[in-house]
């Protein structure tokens, strides 16, 4: 059920081709995610009318939404663990990082990733969004799974007693252990999370114009700015 080395070291290529796989689905599955809730939550609305077109429009908006929380909890975590082990292709367990939303979940900015799933999916077609969500959330285990024999076997009784306090996926409302004070660099965890703050822009925009045009442009010219400020960002703290 653990991931493998591979799946570790090229997680996010996987992750990317599941979205692409996700998307690509529309060849099987001709209605939208959107049109598909249309007509399970109000059947009665006439295609392309005026309700129609702005019950699409919160619906996208709802998915922007989840995707903004997403980049907020990745940023979060980031801010505790750094963007550099974050997003580095080498699985890191020298160390136990239990502060901020890792008070309240081990593994924030997986569990991240699945609101972001559901918020982007909503723009594919129905069966692409089953896919997306379904295989991020098993996609999503595996890393964690595989994460925690590491943290076991380097991090002994500390990790055990960890894990006893605190969920392994879904979060408590409230921290299970004590801060241990660990300052949050929120430069770098912005600047290493903003793509994900980018695909919720661009939805936002096609939330707003239904102009997926318009959003596609929003989000390479704004994934062209990422790549700039994080290199910059991580180069000054390194």
């Amino acid at each position: 059920m653990r991931a493998t080395k591979f799946e570790f070291e090229q997680r996010l290529w996987i992750i990317t081709a599941i979205y692409a796989v996700g998307f690509c689905l529309f060849n099987v599955d001709h209605v939208r995610a959107v049109v598909g809730l249309r007509h399970l939550i109000a059947p009665s609305l006439v295609r392309d009318s005026a309700e129609a077109i702005t019950f699409a429009k919160a619906v996208i908006m709802a998915g922007a939404l989840l995707v903004f929380l997403a980049a907020a909890l990745r940023t979060w975590g980031a801010a505790y663990l750094s963007t550099d082990v974050v997003h580095d292709t080498s699985q890191h367990s020298e160390t136990l990082v239990a502060d901020g939303p890792f008070r309240y979940v081990r593994n924030p900015l997986y569990f991240a990733s699945l609101p972001m799933a559901v918020g982007i999916g909503v723009m594919a077609s129905r069966l692409g969004w089953i896919f997306i969500v379904a295989a991020n959330w098993l996609f999503l285990y595996r890393l964690i799974f595989r994460e925690e024999e590491a943290l076991r076997q380097s991090q002994g009784e500390s990790y055990l007693s960890y894990c006893q306090a605190v969920p392994r996926f879904w979060p408590s409302l409230t921290p299970r252990i004590p801060s241990g004070n660990r300052t949050p660099q929120w430069r770098q965890a912005f600047a290493g999370e903003s793509f994900v703050w980018l695909f919720g822009l661009a939805e936002l925009c096609l939330a707003l114009t239904l102009n997926p045009k318009l959003a596609m442009l929003v989000f390479i010219l704004g994934f062209a700015v990422h790549f700039i400020v994080r290199r910059q960002v991580l180069q000054k703290i390194a």
